[in-house]
């Protein structure tokens, strides 16, 4: 038995790939190919834009696939959320769909919107958003390079954004949040009831969400003398249960803790300083609760 899966191509794509491999699955593809090979005989990978993934899904095109809330909701998709994956092409933050216009506009907020035109790719998304908000403007789809169409084709744009930048380098002011947005595994409900299908989502998940709670995550090991082990304790942060085993021959102990990378800086010579020797650090590659 196979099961289908389609995962994004283009700007998340080798974010994906990178999330797969961490998790135990190696994806290689071809130029010009959309099969990517994968060393899971259990797995048939199809690539395809994130906006058509939903869409495919719910049709049972495809048995899962990963793409955006934001996506799945402009595709009115009913699918089954398997897993929520919170990743995108430059960070591990979710990305949000904004109202923007320019620097100088004197459009304020989203009732200022009225009778205006607005480009965007999730029509539906933003349309509901509007008429949630009581407010009647003409929504267009826009093909591509959205940002550089205001103030000279639309009053507004409704556009994803990571980071911000790119809203910054068009002169564009945020006026609206519409949604924040994951990158969601999901699966078509006719497949979710397959009880094969099912259990191979769930393990996909586990490895797949592992793997993203490793990167925020290091493992420390010290050796410590006995008379010093308390010292070394206090140092540690708070609500964190270290692994302690005695060494051979010695009143020695060795100390082995898993702590957020961006607390090891400061911590690591306060460890050397209460007497902690031969401190290694090292990546995870998954943290499984």
């Amino acid at each position: 038995m196979k099961l289908r899966l389609g995962l994004p191509k283009g700007s998340l794509q080798e974010a994906t790939f990178q999330l797969f491999k961490q998790a135990g699955f190696d994806l290689t593809v071809r130029a010009r190919s959309y099969f990517p090979a994968v060393n899971d005989p259990e797995l048939e990978v199809v690539l395809m834009r994130a906006q058509e993934i939903p869409r495919y899904v719910n049709e049972g095109v495809l048995d899962a696939g990963l793409s955006g809330l934001d996506w799945i909701l402009e595709n009115e998709a009913d699918v089954v959320e398997v897993s929520d994956l919170v990743y995108a092409k430059s960070t591990s933050n979710p990305i949000k769909l904004v109202i923007a216009v320019a620097k100088d506009s004197n459009i304020t907020n989203i009732s200022d919107l009225n009778g205006k035109r607005i480009a965007t790719e999730l029509v539906r998304v933003t349309q509901k958003y509007l008429q949630d908000n009581a407010v009647e403007a003409n929504i267009e789809y826009s093909y591509g390079a959205t940002e550089v169409k205001v103030p000279d084709l639309v009053d507004a744009i409704a556009d994803i954004t990571e980071t911000g930048s790119s809203l910054k380098a068009n002169n564009l002011r945020v006026i609206a949040t519409i949604l924040e947005s994951t990158t969601k595994l999901h699966a078509n409900k006719t497949a979710w009831q397959d009880p094969w299908k099912k259990e191979k989502l769930q393990n996909l998940s586990v490895l797949l969400q592992g793997a993203l709670r490793a990167r925020s995550k290091v493992g420390l090991k010290m050796n410590v003398p006995g008379e010093q082990l308390e010292a070394i304790l206090d140092v540690l942060p708070a609500m964190k249960h270290p692994t302690i085993s005695q060494l051979v021959h010695s009143d020695w102990v060795a100390v082995e803790v898993i702590l957020e990378d961006k607390q090891v800086r400061d911590l690591i010579p306060a460890l050397k300083k209460a007497g902690a020797q031969d401190i290694i650090e090292y990546p995870l590659t998954k943290v499984i609760p």
